[in-house]
């Protein structure tokens, strides 16, 4: 038998900055909770026992899929309660059990379990459930239906529906600072605009999003809003409602930002933003949808991983060398 060296090799130390997918998911779950607050106060107990059923069930989702396909149980990370939380944050608070019982189920075994678990779905989990429960029951989100048994004090026409069908002349409720302030009706955590771009800054300051993705979203709305409201005032709005009202600020800080189904080269994440801006704008102006924000976060989705292929050339390549 030959007489051979053995190389032995170790990889070289690496620095962690000690981010976990737990401390990830406390901190997103505390940047929701100006929004959600907001919407307990104003529907009261419904929206409380949305919440509690909507995170509640997608931790048991998830331990049934951890149990089923033999997986290490993940509850403990809190991925499935952010998944809870976001979807819940969606839906009125009025929404019936057994639907907030199936969208979970959607969010955590076809937008998340099957591809593999955490990290490996290439949709965001919370609006493909959305998404599916607006195409099969699309009056358990029609926020005009659902909440048309409260009175906040305030106009209960949900704004883009309103615009959708009267057009921005006869649209009333458009108060931009009321709008803002969550002075109109939507998902229990959708509708404050202020407190989803307190917990955006938070987010942004954490490092826990990306700057590119959520400012590109919201220049990609505002710039294709402008473009109609010059050409029809009457008929369009003006891009400022469109920042305030629907899912919007929702989307630019907690829905397109998802680690998974988003770019992570910069031209990618600008370009990422940008289109689903602009689609979201045609969706609502000349769509069937009042908002478009949903499918076109997932149409987006879809494309990120072509898009995540422009990346710049390395330094020196391609040249002539000598």
């Amino acid at each position: 038998m030959f007489k051979q060296k053995l190389f032995i090799s170790s990889h070289a130390p690496f620095f962690h900055n000690g981010a976990s997918i737990r401390g990830r998911s406390f901190n997103t779950m505390l940047a929701a909770l100006p929004a959600v607050l907001m919407g307990i106060y104003q529907y009261g107990l419904p929206a409380i026992a949305v919440i509690s059923l909507s995170i509640s069930s997608a931790l048991i989702w998830e331990l049934l899929m951890n149990l089923a396909m033999k997986r290490d149980i993940s509850i403990g990370d809190g991925n499935a309660a952010v998944i809870g939380l976001i979807f819940s944050m969606m839906m009125p608070a009025t929404t019936p059990w057994w639907a907030v019982i199936t969208g979970t189920l959607i969010a955590i075994v076809i937008g998340k379990q099957i591809w593999g678990g955490i990290g490996c779905n290439p949709l965001n989990p919370a609006l493909v459930a959305i998404a599916i429960i607006t195409i099969a029951w699309k009056d358990i989100v029609d926020f005009d239906q659902a909440l048309v048994d409260y009175n906040l004090g305030f106009n209960m026409i949900y704004p883009l529906g309103e615009l959708k069908r009267f057009g921005a002349s006869l649209v009333t409720n458009n108060d931009i600072k009321g709008l803002f302030m969550g002075m109109q009706v939507g998902g229990i955590g959708s509708a404050f605009g202020l407190g989803l771009v307190i917990g955006g800054v938070y987010l942004l300051l954490r490092g826990m999003i990306r700057w590119e993705i959520s400012i590109s979203f919201l220049a990609g709305i505002y710039l294709t809003a402008l473009f109609f409201h010059q050409a029809d005032p009457l008929k369009y709005a003006d891009p400022l409602f469109h920042i305030v009202t629907g899912f919007t600020l929702l989307a630019a800080f907690f829905l397109i930002t998802e680690d998974s189904s988003s770019p992570v080269n910069f031209i990618p994440m600008i370009l990422f933003g940008i289109i689903a801006g602009v689609m979201t704008v045609l969706i609502r102006n000349i769509g069937a949808y009042a908002d478009g924000t949903v499918f076109a976060v997932l149409l987006m989705n879809v494309a990120n991983p072509l898009l995540d292929k422009i990346k710049p050339v390395a330094l020196g390549k391609g040249g002539v060398h000598a």
